[in-house]
């Protein structure tokens, strides 16, 4: 098998995380540099045994580096992708994928007109209860109504209440798995929503927001997400003509309710969500799979998430196209 030589751009808490799975359970790729500014990257490069640059758009333009991950702010995510479509070199981009949707759509349309691999780590796709409540979602019968929500702790990145640097808050940060989660186990796109968000504990961004969120086929639902409590939930519920589905991807588990009983759901094998997606991403780099997460799906959540803080500001339903 062919190995592909990978550069991460951003390599903190989470990019490094794409890094020990590249380094420990991935052998078809390999690590070959990374770009972090400050000293821990020079530490991690060592440890590694990888290239540091300061510099992402040196990393870029590294011939050693054939294919791209980005794990930054998303303010930068433009900028990466125009630099990545210049050196023709796919990308892989953490969610999400800009921070609106007109950036996003320049992206998106920069690969598209290069004929480039574009692919968003929408991550949740790969854990274990969404794709289980994927496969489950028929028990239900018809579907009439969902609810779902992503409730963290509060933040422990400063930038997460920079508008510059990080577009919005939980909307675009934490809600946009929501929403890509809704698409991803119904099939079906959202057509309209009418939101509410509030700053609780930060200076400038939102921290805590609700949504009645109307999807195709008169299926209709609430969302929230937030970040002001010390606990965690990821849930998801659809309520159908044979019953109630609802699991939770924190807590790890699916169940079915009919009346008053409840049935245990066996769920997927847990896994960490990155490695199926660098596996999934490698083989399409290699042309032996689909896009794992088109660019096109990353596009798709951040407008939702424009509609919704649209709709916060102005007090009234948005429609999406």
């Amino acid at each position: 098998m062919a190995t592909l030589k990978v550069g991460i751009i951003g390599t903190g808490r989470h990019g490094s995380r794409y890094a020990n799975h590249i380094i420990n359970d991935l052998p078809n790729l390999r690590l070959t540099a990374i770009s972090r500014r400050s000293q821990q990257g020079q530490e991690q490069a060592s440890a590694w045994k990888v290239r540091c640059y300061e510099e992402w758009r040196d990393l870029v333009n590294d011939p050693e580096v054939e294919a791209v991950i980005a794990a930054t702010p998303p303010n930068i995510n433009l900028a990466i992708a125009e630099a990545c479509v210049s050196a023709k070199k796919p990308l892989l981009i953490e969610k999400p994928l800009a921070v609106n949707a007109e950036a996003a759509t320049q992206i998106v349309d920069l690969f598209r007109s290069a004929d480039l691999p574009l692919t968003v780590g929408q991550t949740l796709r790969f854990n274990a209860i969404v794709r289980t409540l994927r496969r489950e979602l028929p028990k239900v019968g018809s579907l009439y109504s969902f609810s779902a929500n992503q409730r963290l702790e509060e933040t422990l990145h400063d930038w997460l209440d920079d508008e510059d640097i990080a577009g919005a808050g939980v909307i675009l940060h934490t809600a946009v798995h929501v929403f890509d989660g809704l698409r991803f186990i119904t099939g079906r796109e959202i057509t309209r929503v009418r939101s509410t968000m509030f700053c609780l504990h930060n200076s400038t961004l939102e921290n805590l927001f609700t949504a009645q969120v109307e999807m195709a086929g008169d299926l209709i639902g609430t969302v929230d997400a937030s970040k002001v409590g010390p606990s965690r939930s990821g849930r998801y519920e659809f309520v159908g003509s044979k019953g109630q589905l609802h699991g939770d991807q924190v807590h790890g588990f699916v169940e079915f309710i009919q009346q008053n009983t409840i049935e245990a759901i066996a769920r997927e094998e847990p896994v960490s969500t990155i490695i199926p997606l660098l596996a999934a991403w490698y083989d399409h780099l290699l042309g032996k799979g689909p896009n794992p997460i088109p660019g096109e799906d990353g596009l798709a959540a951040v407008r939702i998430c424009d509609a919704c803080l649209q709709s916060a500001r102005e007090d009234r339903w948005i429609h999406l196209s």
